[in-house]
């Protein structure tokens, strides 16, 4: 087995501010700590999750100088150095590499729409160059996509391209990777993005996840990929049908990422206000998503139930006077938290 093989769950971890929305480097630094002592196999700062295009350049290059001084090799990062272009790229590259991570994730450019020669150009330019391991990432939701052919004649020319974290969720896309880069690269690693999917990649061949549900339930995603690879897998089955249902309520019930942050919240961690801006109304419904993983989280005992306690059972129909009071509840409880 290649001990540097990249494999595991890597936690896209979210980062805290402050009052004043600036990192809040010492609960960075206790959210580090907390995630690696519940089994993480390593971190990935500076992903979508940890809204890497809203902070600085400056301010990405010190998130990860926080988390690499924080883990200490405990385990290994895998950095985002996503940048606008080559040239920036390979300056995060450089500074990354300084800081011994292990491997960093570069997303396809992003604004232009560029064709699969371009996005190949691009990588090619990038993996000649770079003075670190680098993770193809595909998010073709937010970036021109990577197609089969381009990963494999990536992995065929540059030997510092180790990896590609696909967040697509396309179960036959990453079968037809597999099949095209395996033969001539058996070192190279395939993780996937998409939480809710994670059983079946893992099954398929994949090396493991970077999946945003870990930096809230790292317990769960951990467990979930220990009873995958030992094949138990009705155990597995159930654990990831109830974390597609926390995955969903979190990822499609509030502008992303704003869901895992009220969950992360929930798990005792103070992590300010995000640095988009919510409107009135969205910040009620936020009120009332945090009252809804409370109760997912508290199935599983990692919370308190919520003040009025939580529905019986799913689907059941709730008049509006008991929206009302779920929602004053939420308002009270969120006052006694200080967080309105």
């Amino acid at each position: 087995m290649d001990e540097n093989r990249l494999r595991g769950i890597f936690t896209p971890n979210l980062v805290p501010l402050d009052a004043r929305g600036e990192i809040a480097e010492p609960e960075l630094r206790r959210y580090v700590d907390w995630l690696i002592d519940r089994g993480v196999h390593g971190l990935y700062p500076n992903g979508s999750t940890g809204e890497f295009t809203r902070f600085t350049a400056d301010e990405r290059k010190w998130i990860v100088e926080i988390i690499a001084d924080q883990c200490r090799g405990r385990v290994p990062i895998l950095a985002g150095a996503a940048e606008a272009n080559v040239r920036e790229t390979l300056s995060a590259c450089e500074h990354y590499a300084d800081l011994g991570v292990r491997a960093v994730a570069i997303v396809a450019p992003f604004y232009y729409k560029l064709s699969p020669r371009s996005v190949y150009a691009y990588f090619k330019e990038i993996g000649d160059h770079t003075p670190v391991d680098v993770t193809l990432y595909n998010i073709p939701m937010f970036a021109s996509p990577i197609d089969v052919p381009t990963v494999q004649r990536l992995s065929d020319e540059c030997e510092r391209i180790v990896a590609i974290k696909d967040s697509s969720g396309d179960l036959p896309h990453m079968i037809r990777m597999i099949q095209a880069v395996g033969p001539n690269r058996p070192d190279f690693a395939f993780l996937t993005g998409w939480d809710a999917a994670l059983m079946p990649m893992l099954l398929i061949g994949c090396d493991g996840g970077t999946n945003a549900s870990s930096g809230v339930v790292p317990e769960l995603m951990r467990k979930l990929y220990d009873l995958t690879l030992s094949l138990k897998l009705d155990e597995a089955r159930r654990l990831q049908y109830d974390l597609v249902r926390l995955f969903d309520t979190m990822i499609y019930s509030a502008e992303f990422p704003e869901g895992f942050r009220a969950a992360v919240e929930l798990r005792g961690f103070r992590m300010g206000t995000g640095r988009q801006p919510l409107s009135a109304e969205q910040q009620v419904d936020l009120a009332t998503l945090s009252r809804t993983l409370q109760c997912l989280l508290a199935e599983h005992g990692f919370t308190d139930e919520p003040v009025g306690g939580c529905p019986a059972g799913e689907g059941e129909d709730v008049s509006p006077l008991e929206v009302n009071e779920i929602v004053l509840n939420v308002v009270s409880e969120l006052k006694r938290r200080g967080l309105m």
